[in-house]
């Protein structure tokens, strides 16, 4: 017969990891990437870009792929959406640069190299944090954001259901 105390407090039996397992693709993941920075237009009508690429195989998201170009203030928008509808804080974004923008200034402003790669790296740390945000990943704003060629801004703000 066998001690029930002994039995209670044995190690339970774990499996052994393999090498496929290492290696497998991980159980949930969502990469976004903010790359490519690309300016357009010229005097007023300048303005620069970013390709946001999303990876995932969440079940929320019903597109495991997307790759979309997003401006500066399709970012606020979005930051502007999910503080007035959703439960969560959200994280603030790269500043406007206002000083940048004034005129006769001897450079380019924000059309600088080194101010544009700053901005995309702060751009990619707020959609990151955001994206990683169980709650926010089921805001119908976020998923336009992400994955819509085209933000429909007259949208009706809500939650994306799981079917």
């Amino acid at each position: 017969m066998t001690d029930p105390t002994i039995e209670a407090t044995r190690r339970l039996n774990v499996k052994k990891q393999t090498l496929d397992d290492a290696y497998a693709a991980p159980a949930n993941f969502l990469e976004i990437d903010v790359i490519n920075p690309m300016t357009h237009g010229v005097a007023k009508k300048r303005y620069t870009d970013y390709e946001v690429r999303m990876r995932t195989n969440l079940p929320v998201f019903k597109v495991k792929e997307s790759s979309v170009r997003r401006r500066y203030s399709d970012f606020e928008w979005l930051r502007n959406e999910l503080e007035r509808d959703s439960k969560i804080v959200v994280p603030t974004l790269p500043g406007k640069a206002w000083k940048r923008q004034m005129p006769f200034r001897g450079d380019d402003g924000i059309f600088e190299e080194d101010f544009i790669e700053d901005r995309r790296k702060g751009l990619e740390s707020f959609i990151n944090k955001i994206a990683g945000h169980p709650l926010a990943q089921n805001e119908r704003c976020l998923h336009m954001f992400l994955q819509e060629p085209v933000i429909d801004k007259n949208y009706i703000p809500g939650k994306i259901r799981n079917t």
